[in-house]
């Protein structure tokens, strides 16, 4: 993979793929151009309705992805493993990682996504930027 990207790519509830990484419609290198972290955070979240950008293994995502799923919609979970990606992700959504993005727009955290559903405006939301069907 060219320009030394850190950013690993899986959709929630499916096993990375061991080997080279696959691409699931996000441009994760794009034409071998270097990107600073900021301006590939700010493309990844613009690309998928629903971003969680996390640590590997971390437990708070795998409650976000969770609360997503049984409300019907499915993240794209980055992994993030350079520092400097992880505080561009954390600085873009205003809380620290996990971060959650919503139609490219920051949640936050799980207390974020959590108050969103506690409100009940998480599937109205959802709807909105095409995650949800019906």
């Amino acid at each position: 993979m060219q320009g030394g990207g850190g950013v690993s790519c899986a959709v929630a509830g499916e096993a990375p793929t061991p080997g080279p990484r696959r691409r699931l419609g996000l441009t994760i290198d794009p034409a071998g151009d270097v990107e600073a972290p900021e301006e590939r955070i700010g493309r990844l979240v613009r690309e998928s309705p629903v971003v969680i950008f996390a640590r590997r293994g971390c437990c708070m995502c795998h409650v976000m992805r969770r609360l997503l799923e049984a409300v019907g919609a499915h993240a794209t979970v980055i992994e993030l493993e350079e520092a400097a990606e992880e505080a561009a992700a954390s600085a873009a959504a205003a809380a620290a990682v996990p971060a959650l993005f919503v139609g490219g727009a920051p949640v936050g955290g799980l207390d974020g996504l959590m108050g969103l559903h506690l409100s009940g405006l998480l599937v109205p939301r959802l709807r909105e930027v095409g995650a949800l069907c019906g």
